[in-house]
C-alpha cells in the first residue's frame, strides 16, 4: 500500500535517522512510502502555548499538505496525537474544516499502532543482541495505545525485553516544558536515567525523538554512552 510519512520537526532537524528508518522499515514490509514536500510543523508548539488561531492556521496547512495521502504514518506519538486528537477539537466551530480534520485523523497512525493494529505485524525480522528497556512516551496514552511497542520488542530476535520502573513516567521533555521549567525537566530526566541504570539494559527504545533527545542527553552527561538509545524504527530495522 501507499503510505505518506509525517516526518515531524524534531526528526527532520535533530534525528533524521528515525524518519529514514521508518521509511526503510515500511519499504522492507513491502509498502511504498512518500514524503509530502509541503509538510511543516503540525502546530503542536503553538497549540501548547495557547496560540489557538495560529495553531488552526498551521493545522489547515497540514490538512492541505496531506489531503491526497491515503494513509499517514508518524514516527511520533506526540505529532500523531496532535492530528488525531487535537485537530478535530480545534475546528469544532467550523463544519468544513472539522470534517476534514476528522477525516485526516482517521487515516493517521503512530508507527507502532500502524504495525500492530493496522497491519497486524509483530515480527518485522529485527535482531538485537542485548537487554532492551522501553520508555513509554506520554502521548501514547492520549492515543489510547497500550502494549503495541512491547509486543514488537518481544519479537526482536536475540533481545531480552526488560520492563523499567516507572516506565510510563514522563522523561521531562514535554516540548516547551523543558525550556520553560529546565530544573524540573532535569530532575525528571535524572529519575528516568536512574530507572534505566537500575534495569541494567544495553539499549533504551522510545517512539518519540524528543524523549530520546532528553534521555540520551542525560545519559551522555553521566558518561553512560555505552547504553544505546534507539527510536523504535531504528531498532526494528536492525538485522
Amino acid at each position: 500500500m501507499h503510505v505518506a510519512l509525517m516526518v515531524t520537526c524534531l526528526a527532520d532537524l535533530f534525528r533524521p535517522s528515525s524518519a529514514q528508518a521508518t521509511v526503510q522499515l515500511l519499504e522492507r514490509l513491502g509498502h511504498t512510502v512518500s514524503c509530502p514536500p509541503r509538510q511543516t510543523c503540525c502546530g503542536q508548539p503553538l497549540f501548547n502555548s495557547g496560540y489557538l488561531e495560529l495553531a488552526r492556521e498551521q493545522a489547515r496547512f497540514t490538512l492541505d499538505a496531506f489531503a491526497d495521502a491515503p494513509l499517514v504514518v508518524a514516527p511520533s506519538a506526540s505529532c500523531a496525537a496532535m492530528v488525531k486528537v487535537e485537530y478535530p477539537h480545534l475546528f469544532e466551530q467550523d463544519d468544513l474544516w472539522h470534517a476534514r480534520a476528522k477525516e485526516l485523523a482517521e487515516r493517521t497512525w503512530e508507527l507502532s499502532a500502524f504495525l500492530v493494529k493496522y497491519l497486524g505485524v509483530l515480527d518485522v525480522g529485527a535482531r538485537y543482541e542485548g537487554r532492551v528497556g522501553y520508555h513509554w512516551a506520554c502521548h501514547l496514552r492520549g492515543l489510547g495505545q497500550s502494549d503495541e511497542v512491547e509486543q514488537l520488542l518481544r519479537h526482536v530476535r536475540g533481545a531480552e525485553y526488560v520492563p523499567l520502573a516507572r516506565q510510563d513516567q514522563c522523561c521531562g521533555f514535554g516540548g516547551s516544558f523543558s525550556v520553560r521549567y529546565p530544573h524540573i525537566s532535569t530532575a525528571m530526566a535524572a529519575d528516568k536515567v536512574q530507572c534505566i541504570l537500575a534495569a541494567g539494559v544495553d539499549a533504551l527504545v522510545s517512539t518519540d525523538t524528543g524523549c530520546l533527545m532528553n534521555i540520551g542527553g542525560r545519559l551522555r552527561r553521566q558518561g553512560r554512552e555505552e547504553i544505546e538509545v534507539f527510536h523504535l524504527a531504528e531498532l526494528l530495522l536492525r538485522q
